[in-house]
C-alpha cells in the first residue's frame, strides 16, 4: 500500500469517529450510570426508612410495655392481700350473722374494730388501683365466673343470685375473677 492510500484510510477513519459521537456515546454513558446511581439511592432511602420505622415502633412498644410493668408490679402482692380482705369480709360477715340476742358490747367493738380495718384496708386498695367488681345484675364472664347455678323464682335466669368470693381488678386488668352462682 501507498503512503497516500495509508493516509486516506487513516482520515476516513477519523472522520468516522467525529466528536459528537463521542459525546454522545459519553452522554449515554453517564446517563446510564445517572440512573444506576439514583436507583441505589432510592434503594437504600427505602431501607433507611423502613429500619428507622421499625425502630420508632419497636421504641414505642417498649415504652408502652414499661408503663404496663410499672403499673401492674404490685399486681402478686395485691393477689396475696386480697385473702386478708375476704378474711374480714367472713368476719364481719359472721358478725352480722349473729342473733341480736346474743350479741353483747364486746361483740358491737369487735364489729367496730373490723369495720374500721376493713375500711382502711379498702381504702389503701383503691389508692394502688385495685377496685372490687361490680357484682349485680346479669352475669359477665369477662370478670364473673359461674361456681354453679340454683334455681331462683326472685332473679331471672342468667343473673347473679349470690357472690360467693368477691372479684377485684387492678387497673383495668382483671386481677381475680369474682366467683357466683348464678340463676337457671
Amino acid at each position: 500500500m501507498s503512503k497516500e492510500n495509508e493516509n486516506i484510510s487513516i482520515e476516513t477513519e477519523v472522520e468516522t469517529k467525529t466528536p459528537e459521537t463521542e459525546e454522545v456515546e459519553s452522554t449515554e454513558e453517564t446517563v446510564d450510570e445517572l440512573s444506576q446511581m439514583k436507583a441505589l439511592v432510592a434503594e437504600w432511602e427505602d431501607k433507611y426508612l423502613r429500619t428507622h420505622a421499625d425502630f420508632e415502633n419497636s421504641k414505642r412498644l417498649l415504652a408502652k410495655d414499661k408503663v404496663a410493668a410499672v403499673s401492674y408490679a404490685n399486681e402478686s402482692f395485691a393477689n396475696d392481700i386480697l385473702a386478708v380482705v375476704d378474711s374480714f369480709d367472713s368476719a364481719l360477715a359472721t358478725i352480722e350473722a349473729t342473733n341480736s340476742e346474743e350479741s353483747s358490747e364486746v361483740l358491737e367493738k369487735i364489729k367496730e374494730g373490723l369495720d374500721l380495718t376493713h375500711a382502711q384496708l379498702t381504702k389503701v386498695l383503691e389508692k394502688n388501683g385495685i377496685k372490687s367488681v361490680n357484682c349485680e345484675g346479669e352475669f359477665n364472664p369477662d370478670v364473673h365466673q359461674a361456681i354453679m347455678q340454683v334455681e331462683s323464682e326472685e332473679v331471672e335466669a342468667g343473673n347473679i343470685v349470690q357472690v360467693l368470693q368477691k372479684g377485684y381488678t387492678i387497673k383495668e386488668r382483671l386481677l381475680r375473677p369474682a366467683m357466683v352462682s348464678t340463676a337457671k
